[in-house]
């Protein structure tokens, strides 16, 4: 029915309509959080690229040290791998980036003879490698998109342990970098065992720290200032991931507003063609019930003015009607 078609579409338009307002409200947040996250990352930098400096320098200066954290396996029986993730949905294929790179490097760990761990970063990640039957090391929740130094802290402690007792031969990070508002990419790096010294040291500069001394000695910093270091390298991966998840979570709402925006359109306009299409059969039946009371007429007149003739209104305004004349009349 052309009616119930119309009343169908209007209910469909006006669902649409309200799920337009949220994924804008959700968009606009999105992208007041993203450029929050992208001040935070920018605000934590500076940290991070000092304490590797100073790292480099240390190493270039002589400081050599036999800490764990270089310590490099020549065959790798299982490796950790930490996978950062958002706790909610509603963010294209940011989650699901992340999860693919992290199943790419579980198989080929498996097909070198290696065995894996999983340590998950967001509720999607542990929620996908679980509901698979993958073997989780660590989970962390609800730290996706505020993350704060101490979150970086507990997880380069849990991933360092596990490195230092010789649970792990391996760890690697697998997270999505994050370079512009329009541009992120998922890299997979490797997180420990860190760079030798000799290598840390080419990066280095020796005169650098000429002019200070160092108690015990600079191998001691240098030792201290290693497991700083991955905390920093973390945290900074941590701010990447955060402001990448807002911006794809900005781009995902648009596109559905967007969207939202093109099915109204089309859903207005199969609406006025039903409505025209109803106008249309209202006007063909009149005309059609018309023209079958003329095809009716018994003596030549019309049957409509007949039935006007025998209504008691019109037989009292017709002055032809001797039934109804004025006394006197004949």
């Amino acid at each position: 029915m052309p009616g119930a078609q119309e009343r169908i579409l209007r209910r469909r338009i006006n669902s649409v309509k309200a799920t337009k307002k949220i994924t804008r409200a959700m968009e606009l947040i999105a992208a007041s959080r993203v450029v929050r996250a992208q001040q935070r990352a920018n605000a934590a930098r500076p940290y991070a690229q000092q304490i590797t400096k100073v790292i480099e320098d240390l190493a270039a200066g002589g400081a050599d040290v036999d800490h764990p954290m270089l310590r490099v396996v020549e065959s790798v029986e299982r490796t950790a791998l930490i996978v950062l993730t958002s706790d909610r949905g509603l963010a294209g294929a940011y989650s699901s980036s992340v999860i693919r790179a992290a199943e790419r490097e579980i198989h080929a760990a498996r097909a070198e003879g290696s065995d894996y761990e999983l340590v998950t970063v967001g509720r999607k990640a542990a929620g996908y490698f679980r509901f698979r039957n993958y073997r989780l090391a660590a989970t962390y929740d609800g730290i996706s998109d505020k993350p704060t130094y101490e979150d970086a802290r507990r997880i380069a402690n849990t991933v360092a342990s596990m490195f230092l007792d010789g649970s792990v031969d391996r760890v690697v990070l697998i997270y999505t970098e994050f370079r512009s508002v329009a541009s992120q990419r998922v890299v997979v790096r490797r997180f420990l065992p860190l760079e030798q010294t000799s290598t840390i040291a080419e990066a280095g500069s020796a005169t650098a720290l000429a002019g200070f001394d160092f108690e015990p000695n600079a191998s001691s910093v240098l030792a201290d200032l290693l497991p700083r270091y991955i905390e920093a390298r973390l945290f900074a991966a941590l701010l990447d991931a955060a402001a990448s998840e807002h911006a794809n979570r900005q781009r995902a709402m648009k596109s559905a507003t967007d969207n939202a925006e093109d099915m109204i359109v089309r859903l207005t306009r199969q609406m006025n063609a039903a409505r025209q299409a109803a106008i249309t059969t209202e006007i063909m039946e009149i005309i059609g019930g018309a023209e079958g009371l003329r095809e009716a007429e018994g003596d030549g007149e019309d049957l409509l003015l007949d039935h006007l003739h025998s209504t008691t209104l019109f037989r009292e305004l017709d002055p032809t009607d001797h039934a109804h004349a004025a006394p006197g009349h004949v």
